[in-house]
Formats: structure tokens, sequence, C-alpha cells
């Protein structure tokens, strides 16, 4: 498959910090995987995740989304990706429908493909009876899901989910999952950050290990392990080769 991301050799370091956020980091996405970005606090996942997505500068090297080239096509690139943050960015003194009104209007969406974008997603999330109701009084569940669903009304070819079921209950985060299985169906590349590895395992196609802002490894998730003597799980890998220091 053509590749939806190429990134060649970039790198970051913040002011003040002497040691780089993505030390020389290359890799390539192909198109319509779901590809699980994975590493301890600090790796580096965030900090990649807000390059390509044209929120963070980065120092040197090469990024290529569909083709386009960062940072001087981001006007096109921005017309081809959705963004969910870990945050719930979302307006709590607005009811759920405004809050995605609002969104869809944000990606150039209006009238009655707004609208029907709209109540479609709330459908699939199960929304739909509670789209009139503000989102101060929504569970984490609930506006997790909402979160979601604010990211892809203009249905993105590549959507980027930075730790998409982060705090929520086993039932909202099965059926977050079973949608995002169903989008990735429908051609979407999702681009996925989770510290559940065994989350990971089951939803992604291929995986990338990045710690210290350098890629570790990457591939399909059973091929890994079937490889790696003594890991039965992707924990387990993930572990053997981050190693079990705590990273606060």
């Amino acid at each position: 498959m053509p590749a939806a991301i190429t990134i060649q050799h970039i790198k970051k370091t913040y002011r003040g910090n002497p040691n780089p956020a993505i030390d020389g980091l290359s890799l390539s996405v192909a198109q319509g995987l779901i590809f699980g970005l994975l590493g301890p606090n600090g790796a580096g996942k965030t900090t990649l995740i807000n390059i390509l997505c044209g929120l963070r500068a980065f120092d040197a090297g090469e990024v290529y989304i569909h083709g386009y080239s960062l940072p001087g096509q981001l006007r096109e690139i921005k017309q081809l990706i959705g963004f969910v943050p870990q945050e719930i960015a979302l307006y709590p003194m607005l009811t759920a429908y405004e809050n995605l009104k609002v969104f869809g209007g944000i990606f150039g969406l209006r009238g009655a493909a707004l609208d029907r974008s709209v109540n479609e997603l709330l459908v699939k999330f199960g929304l739909e009876q509670s789209k009139r109701r503000y989102l101060k009084h929504f569970s984490g569940g609930m506006k997790r899901r909402i979160n979601l669903i604010a990211g892809m009304l203009h249905r993105p070819k590549i959507l980027f989910l930075d730790e998409p079921t982060a705090g929520v209950d086993v039932q909202s985060k099965n059926l977050i999952l079973e949608n995002l299985r169903e989008i990735n169906r429908q051609g979407t590349t999702i681009i996925y950050t989770s510290h559940y590895m065994e989350e990971a395992e089951m939803l992604c196609s291929r995986v990338a290990f990045i710690d210290e802002g350098k890629l570790v490894c990457e591939g399909n998730p059973a091929e890994m392990i079937r490889h790696s003597p003594g890991c039965a799980s992707l924990e387990m890998l993930y572990l053997q080769l981050t190693g079990k220091k705590l990273r606060d």
C-alpha cells in the first residue's frame, strides 16, 4: 500500500532540555492500517503526534502526509486529517449536539451534510438520546465518545488518536474500539497511542515502540511476539525492550 505517513530523520528538542524529545526518528505508515505508537511516559509519542498534525514545529528532517510535506503544505494536510487529543477538548456549557455543530463548522461542514454526519455518529456511539444534554452533566465515558466524534465528523483520511480510551468504563471502551475498527474498514488510517498493551495487541495491525525519542522496533504485533523468545504478549515484549524502570 502507498504510504499515508513518511517520517525521515526528524528531530525535536525543547528549549531548556538538553535531551531531544524526538531523536532522528524515521518511520513509514502504509494507508489503511491501525497503527499503534507505544512507549513509556516521556518517550515522545505526543510530541510526534503533534508534529504530524502540524501543531508543533520540528528542528530537522522531513515529514510527508499522503505525499504532502510538512510544514509547507499544512493547509492541504489539514483537510485530510482528524485529531482527537487525550484531553477533553469540548465546551461544557454547550449540549453534545451544539458542540458537534461547532466542530463540524470548523471543518467546513454546513447544512444538511453537517446534520447528517453529526446524527449518524451520535447513533454509532450510542449518544443520540443524550444529544440535547449539556456536556457538564456527561460521564467520563460519554465525554470521551463525544470528543472522538468531534475529530471524525469530516471523515478524515487519517485519524490521530491520543489515548482514546483513557479513563473510560468497559462498555464505552468496547463501543469505541468497535467503531474504530469499522471506520478503519471504510478506509481511514488510524494512528493510535495508548498505554494499554493488551488493547493495542488486539486492535493494531502494526505497532512501533518509541523510547527516548527513538524508534526501538516496529512490526505486526503477533509476528513480533512470535519472534521474541520468552514473550507471550505485547506487554511482555514491551517491558523486555523498554525496561521496568519507572518513567514519572
